[in-house]
């Protein structure tokens, strides 16, 4: 995938989601009688503006398109004509003010909601959480599950797949001991078994939290086939093509793809000799697996990926689909698991149970943008739905300059009974662009450490 591709899907996502949570502000503003000045999608130099509306307001894009802003009619920024002073910012209730400043962060979690809705209409297909072979002495094994066990329920939740097991294990990792898990076994509800989630570790560096537990899925009965290698690979250099059927590695029969990815993730660094079918002729290459790079431990690739077999995956996973009602409420719990999710995560990094090596910048965004875009609309989606939350929630926190800061103001205006003086709230803003500046200091040092080092 080129520059451009990760380019551009980053920039749809941001300006999507900040012209969504600027439009909050926007429309809620005009409902309260507010005159808005400009909607501006970036920050910095403008290179397009124009004006319309009965107010003649002027919508703009700027250079630097982190970000964006609604200007609206204030006394506090520059002189107001005495006819327009009913429709200026600071002359409104403190109840329409808090609620033009809480409509950006309600507008990006709506648009979760809605994405997510969406979603569950459309439905997605999923491995079931069926579990393979169990390791030994791991926490699931420690709890009595088998191989073959299927997971019907997690903290008195159900489990409708593989995906939804994971994100539950996430969620509850951070602060549940043990949790009651329903199973089945050979068609027979076991009930409740208690597995403990001490000791798990959610990092970027860490291995799969599911893995950690001894939750594996069993391999896949998918056709050693490959698609083409991605360019510059190991598997490009050493002369795979598409198409070439796996059949054996260094004298070993391979039948299944993860047979295949298994010897390919234990063989970093040494020459594999590989014999493929191709084209109805054995065929044999050689070639040496590159280490992923941050993986611990290590693991090899190539670079190269199985074609699907469109059969097998109808044969081996389940259509997980919602009704309208359902749906929505689907839609509406998931995002309010995902935003306090977040805030875990936040209070965790602060208390150090969680690195701060979590914190992501643009770059790591704009990567996710980039492979979600390539796998697919949904993916996609799943990703703007995620980052919408946390832009609503990153926002609704009480740091001054962020709107989560406007609305501790305005408690604190309420409790007075007078708004804060000026001083103190130039003070405040001062903090806040301080705060902001470490925060975004360090999730660049974190991008340029993970492009560095994996």
């Amino acid at each position: 995938m080129s520059v451009i591709h990760y380019v551009l899907s980053f920039l749809v996502a941001i300006a999507l989601l900040v012209a969504i949570h600027e439009a909050g502000h926007f429309l809620v503003a005009r409902w309260c009688g507010v005159r808005v000045l400009r909607f501006s999608l970036g920050f910095g130099p403008q290179f397009f503006s124009c004006r319309f509306g009965r107010d003649r307001t002027e919508f703009s894009i700027a250079a630097i398109p982190l970000g964006g802003y609604v200007r609206m009619l204030d006394e506090r920024e520059a002189p107001v004509d005495g006819a327009e002073r009913h429709r200026a910012f600071n002359a409104q209730s403190l109840t329409r003010r808090s609620l033009i400043v809480l409509a950006g962060p309600v507008a990006n979690l709506l648009l979760a909601i809605l994405i997510y809705w969406g979603l569950a209409l459309t439905g997605s297909r999923d491995f079931p959480a069926r579990l393979g072979e169990v390791p030994a002495g791991s926490p699931a094994a420690v709890a009595g599950l088998r191989e073959g066990d299927l997971i019907r329920s997690f903290d008195g939740r159900t489990v409708r797949g593989w995906s939804d097991l994971r994100w539950q294990v996430v969620r509850e990792a951070l602060d549940a001991p043990t949790v009651a898990v329903g199973v089945q076994r050979g068609g027979v509800e076991l009930g409740s078994v208690p597995l403990s989630l001490t000791g798990i570790t959610i990092d970027e560096k860490a291995p799969d939290p599911l893995r950690q537990m001894g939750l594996v899925l069993p391999p896949a009965r998918i056709a050693p086939v490959l698609e083409a290698p991605l360019e510059g690979s190991a598997a490009q250099r050493a002369g795979l093509r598409e198409g070439d059927r796996i059949l054996r590695v260094d004298g070993r029969a391979v039948d299944i793809w993860a047979d295949f990815v298994s010897v390919v993730a234990a063989s970093v660094g040494r020459e594999l000799l590989i014999e493929v079918d191709r084209e109805g002729h054995v065929a044999e290459v050689r070639a040496v697996p590159e280490a992923v790079a941050g993986a611990s431990p290590p693991r090899g690739r190539l670079g190269v990926a199985v074609k699907v077999d469109q059969e097998a995956l109808q044969r081996d996973t389940i259509l997980v689909r919602y009704g309208v009602a359902g749906g929505l409420l689907h839609a509406i719990g998931q995002t309010w698991s995902t935003s306090t999710f977040s805030l875990k995560v936040m209070w965790n990094i602060v208390t150090g149970k969680v690195s701060v090596r979590n914190i992501s910048g643009p770059v790591t965004i704009a990567d996710y943008a980039g492979q979600s875009a390539s796998a697919g609309l949904a993916p996609y989606l799943k990703f703007l739905a995620l980052v919408s939350i946390s832009l609503g929630v990153l926002n609704l926190l009480p740091v001054p300059i962020l709107d989560g800061g406007h609305l501790l103001y305005h408690a604190i205006e309420y409790v007075r009974g007078r708004p804060m003086s000026e001083a103190g709230e130039v003070f405040g803003q001062r903090l806040g662009m301080v705060f902001l500046a470490l925060l975004m200091s360090l999730a660049f040092f974190n991008d340029i450490n993970r492009i560095l080092f994996g």
